[in-house]
Parts: C-alpha cells; structure tokens; sequence
C-alpha cells in the first residue's frame, strides 16, 4: 500500500514538473523536440525508479540512430510509455487515442510537442491524423505505436490493428518490431498494485514494408509474429500468431474471434430451421 502511494504522489508531482521543464525547453530552444531530452532523461528515468522497476534493454545495436522508424509495441501497463521512453534514444512521439489530449499537464505536454491523437471513432479524422503522422516521420521524427490498441489484461500478445501499417506503407519507413515484458506484471492492467521488478525490452530487427505492396494483413502478421518470438525469449506469454488482425472497431479482438458469436448464431438458426 505505501508503494502505491508513494507511486501516485510521485507520478503526479514529477508530471507538473515535467510539464513545465518540457514547455521551457520548447520555448527556451524554440524547438519541439528539445522536450524529449526532459522526458526520456529525467521524467521516464523517476518513474520507473519509483514504482521499483529494474530497466533491460536489448538489440538497439542493430538500428541507425540516424533513421527514423515508426516502433511497434505490445503493451502490458501504463508504465510501458516511460519504460519506452527510455528504450528507444530517438526523437520519438506516440500515437495515441485522443482522449489522452484532455488529461491535465501529460495531454497538454504531448499537444505541444506534436504527438499523433487519432480519433478512434471517426475514420475520416483517424486518416487525417495518419497523414500528419507520415510527415513527421519524413521530416525526421521516429513513432511508437501500441499496434493491439489497448494494455493486454493477461500479458499475451493480442490482434494488431490496422492504422500503424498504414502508416508505414505511406511514410515508407520501416517498422522495428518490440516487445515489452515484465511492466504487466509489476503494474497490471485495471489494478493499482505496484510489484516491483525487472521490465525487458527486446528491440528486433527492422521490417521494410514495401515488399508486402498493399498487403497490410501480411504486413501485420509478419510484425506481429516477431513481437511474439521477442516476448517469448524474454520468459514472457507469447500469443496466437493466427488471429493477427484486430476486428473493425474493436481493440484486443481479432477478426476470427469476433466473427465466432455470428458464425455459431447462423449455425443455430440453421438447426432450428
């Protein structure tokens, strides 16, 4: 219990803190992403070291840090945006769901420095979000996306949505498949119970796009199996690589078991019939 709150207090002052020297560093530089040195230098680094989170990081020998790339993610806790922060040494920015732009101090921060909110409820401003997205990415600026859409309840790898693909295949910038294990368990889903332990990210090779053409599914599996192989050799719960991709409007659910309920009901009526 005193982990908790001391997490909360800490989580909620550093925020403010950070807020503000994130605002002074943009105006001071008049740059937007002089802000990423406060957060992964100094706001990641607190955080993870409040909730008792031992930080591994494995494979950046094998990126240019030059490059920009857009990172594709599992996602296991809330804490999984610092511990990425801290990851992935790029001048990055998130792709998130727009409701987040409305949370005091972190939305607010994140407006300013131009992080992508996609508006999950309307396709035709999702779109218009991607398009932006795909000219920060060419103008020199690395994303993270959490591609299942949502933190996983059980720690497995769920179905991938489609929108970070896309993506990918307009900027035309490869994709670098991460896995996260570790934050699911010191920080789960819906709880507020801090366990304190290691958090392991394994960043894979990247994945050049343009050999799949328009072929987001095969994209989708091909990222998504290198998520799951990474998850597993850092001891974590894998997945199933056969329902990849994530139903229309829904997050975590892939098309195969979303269509199960339809299926069985056609079924049913076709007996009693």
């Amino acid at each position: 219990m005193l982990r908790n709150l001391f997490c909360i207090f800490v989580a909620g002052v550093w925020t403010v803190i950070g807020f503000t020297g994130s605002v002074l560093a943009m105006l001071f530089s008049l740059n937007r992403s002089a802000s990423m040195r406060v957060v992964q230098r100094f706001w990641s680094p607190v955080l993870l070291w409040a909730g008792g989170a031992k930080l591994e990081v494995q494979g950046l020998e094998g990126l240019e840090r030059r490059q920009s790339y857009i990172f594709v993610s599992n996602h296991q806790s809330t804490i999984d945006i610092p511990t990425l922060f801290m990851a992935l040494p790029w001048d990055v920015r998130f792709v998130a769901k727009k409701a987040l732009m409305f949370v005091p101090f972190l939305g607010w921060y994140m407006w300013l420095a131009k992080f992508v909110f996609v508006d999950r409820g309307n396709r035709k401003t999702a779109i218009a979000s991607l398009d932006r997205a795909a000219q920060q990415i060419r103008d020199g600026i690395s994303i993270i996306v959490f591609a299942e859409g949502t933190r996983s309840p059980d720690r497995t790898v769920k179905s991938f949505k489609k929108g970070p693909f896309a993506l990918a295949m307009k900027a035309g910038v490869p994709l670098v498949p991460v896995a996260i294990e570790g934050s699911g368990i010191l920080m789960p889903k819906n709880r507020w119970v801090i366990t304190p332990g290691p958090i392991k990210v394994l960043v894979g090779k990247p994945i050049d796009p343009k050999p799949f053409g328009d072929d987001r599914e095969a994209l989708i599996a091909r990222v998504r199996s290198a998520i799951i192989d990474q998850n597993v050799a850092l001891g974590g719960l894998g997945g199933d690589k056969k329902d990849a991709v994530a139903a229309l409007g829904l997050e975590g659910v892939g098309k195969n078991v979303a269509s199960q309920p339809a299926l069985e009901a056609r079924q049913q009526a076709g007996k009693e019939s």
